[in-house]
């Protein structure tokens, strides 16, 4: 009544009381039918496991360690660090190698975290409480037994293909520009002229999404650069600056540092060209200026491109394993935005970090934290229930002809051998009730319990209201049928 009736008809009183009336007589009608559900207790194995050894997975497998539970840290390279090891310092001066290896010291000498180096899921099988995954790892394989499992395997930086990058040497990507930087290469302090060019290879019809984290590493690094060299002319040629929060601050003292900010269009890109002039080899940048109406053409010593951030390799391949979702932008998909940001549909599945979405180190802590968070709320218990709300097979009807099975994104149903062939059982303990299977059968031998056929039809009859129950009474071939005739099937 709340939600498709009290909000959506507030300005017509007497229409919303009487919709009111037929959601009621509806509710009514399908909680007559409704059948009692047995929900399942389930042990719990109190021990963790965090896929991904970045930053957000060593703080969520620290947070739940220090509460007591052994946490087993898989990461697929030699080190732990992930893509803050690219990483030198951030807008506001963190010092991020300094800040990754003291946490990476604390992981390693933790005596309840077991890190995995080099490694590689094979398998992985289980439901909430009772997982089993397999790993090839530096130390052999080995089958993990675990109640949560925490997907924090970071992103990837996108390899541009455009504006001369593989082609020049003087094209960089902000990684490759930061880390010449923190080098000190002479070359690049020297430079006359710098040019950023924002969104390389987002916001765009393959990759439609905003990569968040550019804005602030390019003005990161042009007032970085304009601390070593004031006299160096930068240029940040961009789509929309998105420095939200408290970056707009940097925003603002790039502005005052003579960082200039020219705006171009998508349908009107800057165009980048090898060139000489006066003698010496430069990146001419060719970009139309939105103020002037006009051309600009810059000649730069430097390219530096903010390339997008991109969903990890990988990521498919680990979302059927564990049975979660993926977004349409390919990242992690939570189960709620706002009510389980840090949860998949699959119970006892949690997420953090850039595999989530692209984000600054600071949000990507503090989700790792609230991942934490989650998963200590069921591995703190000895037992967990699950839902009784799940799909049942009428073996009698089943014809086995496997539709069923290839609908389930749980891997919930299978086939059992029965004297009259194989027939699909459903496993109450991985079914969520998404109901696809139900769909899919063609006999209509799989039902959602508390959404069955009954249950649904008695709803659409009680919705015909009064007006049903007039013509039951009044119909004299129906005779003496009792009022409750209203809610039977058709």
């Amino acid at each position: 009544i709340r939600e498709h009736c009290s909000w959506v008809h507030a300005k017509e009183k007497d229409d919303a009381t009487q919709k009111a009336k037929d959601i009621t007589r509806i509710s009514i009608a399908r909680a007559c039918r409704l059948q009692p559900l047995q929900e399942i207790d389930l042990p719990v194995n109190r021990t963790a496991v965090v896929v991904g050894g970045g930053i957000a997975g060593m703080t969520s497998a620290l947070s739940i360690a220090n509460q007591g539970h052994e946490v087993y840290l898989l990461e697929k390279d030699a080190d732990l660090g992930g893509t803050a090891r690219k990483i030198h310092y951030t807008l506001d001066g963190m010092d991020v190698q300094a800040y990754l290896d003291d946490l990476a010291r604390t992981v390693y000498q933790h005596p309840s975290i077991y890190v995995y180096t080099h490694a590689v899921i094979t398998e992985a099988t289980g439901y909430v409480g009772n997982f089993v995954t397999k790993i090839k790892s530096d130390r052999g394989e080995s089958e993990i037994k675990h109640g949560a499992a925490i997907i924090a395997v970071g992103a990837d930086a996108y390899k541009p293909t455009e504006y001369l990058y593989g082609q020049n040497e003087r094209v960089l990507t902000n990684l490759e520009l930061e880390e010449r930087i923190f080098n000190g290469d002479e070359s690049l302090k020297s430079a006359a002229s710098l040019v950023m060019i924002q969104c390389v290879g987002c916001r765009q019809e393959d990759r439609n999404y905003c990569a968040r984290i550019c804005c602030n590493q390019s003005i990161k690094n042009a007032l970085r650069l304009k601390q070593l060299n004031p006299q160096m002319d930068i240029y940040i040629l961009f789509r929309d600056i998105r420095t939200y929060g408290f970056a707009e601050d940097y925003y603002r003292e790039a502005s005052d540092n003579d960082v200039r900010f020219i705006r171009w269009e998508p349908t009107d890109k800057p165009q980048v060209e090898a060139v000489e002039s006066e003698g010496r080899p430069v990146l001419r940048v060719v970009v139309t200026d939105p103020i002037l109406g006009q051309k600009l053409a810059i000649d730069a010593d430097y390219l530096a491109l903010a390339a997008a951030v991109i969903p990890p390799v990988g990521a498919r391949k680990l979302a059927q394993q564990f049975k979660v979702s993926l977004g349409p932008d390919g990242f992690f998909k939570e189960a709620h935005v706002k009510l389980r940001p840090v949860e998949f549909g699959t119970e006892g599945v949690y997420l953090c970090g850039m595999a989530h979405y692209p984000k600054h180190i600071s949000e990507a802590i503090n989700q790792a934290y609230g991942a934490a968070s989650r998963a200590l709320t069921l591995l703190s218990h000895d037992t967990v229930t699950v839902s009784g709300s799940v799909c049942e097979v009428n073996e009698k009807t089943c014809m086995g002809c496997g539709a069923c099975i290839s609908a389930c994104a749980y891997g919930a149903i299978e086939f059992r051998k029965t004297k009259h062939g194989p027939k699909a059982v459903v496993n109450p303990v991985l079914c969520k009730g998404d109901g696809l299977c139900n769909a899919k059968c063609p006999t209509g031998a799989i039902y959602l319990k508390h959404f069955t056929d009954d249950d649904l039809l008695y709803q659409i009859d009680a919705a015909a209201g009064e007006e049903l129950f007039r013509n039951l009474r009044n119909d004299q071939k129906h005779g003496d049928v009792p009022i409750e005739a209203q809610f039977a099937p058709r």
